[in-house]
């Protein structure tokens, strides 16, 4: 949905000294409408006169600055993308001497004044049931959980929201809505047999304890447990599992295969160029690909953040730089949006004015086109490893190690902060380099008969 926009004469409050109103820039989004002061004002005459040919001195100075407002205006909502009115008035009317500052809070936090919580979450209440819950008893976990689900929502991390929901409704449905001092060893340990018995894996339960573990941390840090009486994790207590990593990398051979095979369609052939897109720039994740925008782009490279550490990695965030070879660029010139202004998205995958959580849809939809197609590439060629999104990251490290590069090196390629995340992703070698690593083991035996000359010579 555009932003529209429309300047006029607000008359509803006269400045009884002058007879004149205040001028004001209304934006609207989404059906909302917010209002902006310009310095000026006029009578109803005189704003009325303000497209004429020939005006007055002082009319034409304000009519050059409504001018440079709506060129403003045009520059404004290509850059804030997605639409937001809370940085489109720091960025935009803040610093604009022909608006008269009002400087507004972000809506992000509760009120410092009244203490409630001012984000409009109607819209993810359906998505999020426990939003809707009540949870007036202090020390059960829900209320917890549902503080900090709504604090990544108004992070826009509705991603990582819902695996925090996932979390609590599992452990609801095993024990209820525990008190956390009634969480202990001993339960962690029975809720693990339990999973375990339900045929969840290691790293399933690893997961959701793992964030249960943040949720007892929030409460710590809220004050509503004590951690050194009311904490069952770590060191002498109950260790999280952790499950043993699959092998996620194809064969050289197999990408080869994948490379030369003919697409049975357009949608496979958009699929294959995507997945090769990734896996050419250093085993980029869907995401990123939909966020990554023209202004990205500096010649033969483009550079980026990774947008699943966008907000936990501020201090110090790892950017990545790939060199665009001729495959990519070919898919960006084919598949690529038209309009290459700098704002715009490369692919059209997310669209500008999309809320948060139109854009949360929209990038599983966009990972499941990929995984499907190329599937059923990887069928047709007998590819035993499904070539699936998350298999082009671990391909690109492994065969990177295989290669010859440097953890390091990988590790910056991935954008990864911890050299261990890096070696989870480098798979196992072939079997092929494996046979050759053991031929050189034995390699000596082949010096046998120049040795035995050798010896005969000496007798």
């Amino acid at each position: 949905m555009s932003v529209t926009f429309s300047i006029f004469l607000d008359k509803r409050r006269i400045i009884s000294k002058t007879d004149t109103y205040p001028i004001k820039l209304r934006v609207t989004y989404r059906r909302k409408s917010k209002e902006y002061e310009i310095v000026h004002k006029l009578t109803e005459e005189n704003f009325n006169k303000i497209e004429a040919p020939r005006l007055s001195e002082s009319l034409q100075k304000i009519k050059d600055d409504l001018k440079e407002i709506k060129g403003m205006m045009a520059v404004a909502v290509k850059k804030v993308s997605p639409f937001d009115f809370w940085v489109f008035n720091r960025d935009h009317i803040l610093p604009n001497k022909l608006f008269v500052q009002k400087k507004t809070k972000k809506p992000l936090a509760v009120s410092s004044e009244t203490g409630a919580d001012t984000f409009d979450y109607s819209e993810y209440e359906k998505l999020f049931p426990i939003i809707k819950e009540s949870h007036d008893e202090i020390g059960r976990i829900s209320g917890v959980y549902c503080d900090y689900i709504k604090q990544l929502i108004r992070e826009k991390r509705i991603g990582s929201a819902t695996k925090y929901r996932d979390s609590y409704s599992v452990i609801k449905s095993f024990g209820g809505n525990m008190y956390f001092q009634h969480i202990t060893v001993e339960w962690l340990r029975s809720f693990e047999g339990w999973m375990l018995g339900k045929g969840r894996s290691r790293a399933t339960v690893g997961g959701i304890l793992r964030h249960l573990r943040c949720i007892f941390n929030e409460a710590n840090h809220k004050k509503i447990i004590n951690k050194e009486m009311c904490y069952p994790f770590g060191r002498r207590k109950y260790q999280i599992p952790t499950g043993k990593k699959r092998k996620r990398s194809l064969e050289l051979a197999d990408i080869k295969k994948l490379y030369f095979s003919e697409p049975s369609c357009d949608s496979e052939a958009y699929a294959k160029a995507l997945w090769f897109f990734m896996y050419f720039g250093n085993g980029m994740n869907p995401k990123d690909v939909a966020y990554l925008k023209y202004k990205n782009i500096d010649g033969e490279y483009f550079s980026f953040y990774r947008q699943k550490t966008d907000l936990t990695s501020r201090h110090d965030p790892a950017l990545i730089t790939v060199y665009i070879n001729e495959d990519m660029r070919t898919t960006i010139e084919r598949y690529g949006n038209k309009d290459r202004d700098p704002n715009n998205f490369v692919f059209p995958v997310l669209k500008e004015g999309m809320t948060p959580l139109e854009e949360y849809f929209a990038i599983p939809r966009f990972t499941r086109f990929i995984n499907d197609w190329m599937k059923k590439i990887g069928k047709r060629h007998g590819i035993e490893l499904a070539p699936t999104t998350i298999v082009t990251r671990h391909s690109f490290s492994t065969i990177m190690k295989r290669s010859g590069a440097s953890t390091e090196f990988i590790q910056e390629a991935l954008g990864h902060m911890d050299k261990k995340t890096t070696e989870n992703y480098l798979g196992s070698f072939e079997q092929q380099v494996k046979k050759e690593f053991a031929h050189k083991l034995e390699a000596f035996k082949n010096d046998r008969e120049e040795l035995e000359v050798v010896d005969a010579d000496i007798l």
